[in-house]
């Protein structure tokens, strides 16, 4: 037996789980330090009363014997598809049909699956700094990943590539510089897309925190993108899901691949659906009680950020993101790489971010912070900021 090479050569350790031993191990030799935890991007506040609603009616009556439900349909329940129909796509004024939408356990399982789409030796394209899980799920399949590297000069939007490749992971608004993609840029994405017949996989996890009106919010939102685009939703950021674990895919029928046939074929030998109640609770999020409900949370996470930001702007570093995602990527003080700044934090003033060198090359000399604290926890670390600046 021989082990998958490909596997062996990645970094030996997940960028969190790096995070997670170094923060363990300064708790284990520091007991009684108050940790102020803006690393993982893991929501804090409830969720809805209608998904608490939903969820304990859905399991009452999987308690009866007429309630019974065994393995979920493999594309999902269709009162969930219409919800995602409705309460996601509709409001925007994007027409997807019922039979393009696949409900799944959450967004980066998708995205990681998405490249078993793809030829063995197909060559695919992330941005850097990038979240991990694109680059790191292609290296595993021994494929060929090209970095577009995003700078503070270009307002961190990646360039085309200038070079062949077959599939470009785009993630809108971004993590981890929490920017987002104009109208135009995406459309020029598209337009590059369709010319030189390149698959875009579209990361659209945090979209219910665009401020910017004109900003899209789904790449379906800009002509043509149904014929060479992926997309992928969740309700972990905008709802609270991310202990409940639902989210989306969406392989158009116009796709000029026939990739819906190959993903959901990948669907029926690798799943068997996400659990009733949990596709009940997403139902709910997405009615209108729901959505209004769960904005609020949205609203709360995105006055962290505002808050975050302008301490941190106080104190004289250079901060980027923040207004339409909750992570503000921050470029570290002078003399400090990612996690040189990551230690000194977490050392002096008990704060955890993530360093930006674990995003990738260009990810080096920035830290991201997220705002998913409570609200007591971001004004003690904006403080706590203010006096190690």
């Amino acid at each position: 037996m021989t082990v998958n090479a490909n596997l062996c050569a990645l970094h030996g350790s997940y960028l969190f789980s790096e995070t997670a031993a170094r923060v363990a191990a300064f708790s284990q030799e520091n007991p009684g330090k108050t940790l102020l935890r803006l690393g993982i991007g893991d929501v804090t506040l409830p969720v809805a009363d209608a998904v608490v609603r939903a969820l304990c009616a859905a399991a009452e009556e999987m308690g009866r014997p007429d309630g019974v439900h065994g393995y979920a349909p493999t594309a999902g329940y269709p009162f969930a598809i219409e919800a995602v129909r409705n309460g996601y796509y509709a409001p925007m004024g994007v027409d997807v049909a019922a039979e393009d939408i696949f409900i799944s356990d959450g967004a980066k399982p998708d995205t990681a699956g998405a490249q078993e789409l793809l030829s063995p030796g197909a060559v695919v394209a992330v941005c850097d700094p990038v979240y991990p899980v694109y680059a790191d799920s292609n290296a595993m399949a021994g494929r060929r990943v090209v970095y577009l590297p995003c700078r503070a000069k270009d307002g961190f939007a990646p360039p085309l590539p200038r070079e062949r490749v077959d599939a470009v992971y785009l993630c809108s608004p971004n993590n981890p510089t929490g920017m987002a993609l104009s109208r135009d840029a995406l459309a020029a994405w598209v337009d590059y897309a369709r010319r030189e017949d390149v698959l875009l996989l579209f990361d659209a996890a945090y979209s219910a925190y665009v401020a910017a009106r004109d900003t899209p919010r789904s790449l379906f939102q800009i002509p043509g993108a149904q014929e060479v685009g992926v997309e992928f939703g969740s309700l972990s950021k905008s709802a609270g899901f991310t202990g409940l674990r639902c989210g989306w895919t969406v392989v158009p029928s116009a796709n000029r691949w026939g990739l819906r046939r190959l993903w959901a074929r990948r669907m029926a030998t690798k799943t068997n659906g996400v659990a009733y109640p949990v596709q009940r609770a997403a139902e709910a999020a997405l009615s209108p009680e729901g959505l209004a409900q769960s904005q609020q949370s949205v609203r709360y996470y995105q006055e962290n950020a505002r808050l975050l930001g302008e301490a941190l702007r106080r104190s004289g570093y250079v901060v980027f993101g923040g207004a339409d995602a909750p992570y503000l990527w921050v470029r570290c003080p002078e003399g400090l790489d990612g996690w040189g700044w990551f230690d000194r934090l977490l050392r002096q003033a008990q704060i955890v971010c993530t360093p930006g060198e674990g995003f990738g090359r260009c990810g080096a000399g920035y830290v991201r912070f997220c705002a998913f604290g409570r609200r007591d926890e971001i004004r003690e670390a904006a403080e706590r900021l203010g006096m190690n600046a």
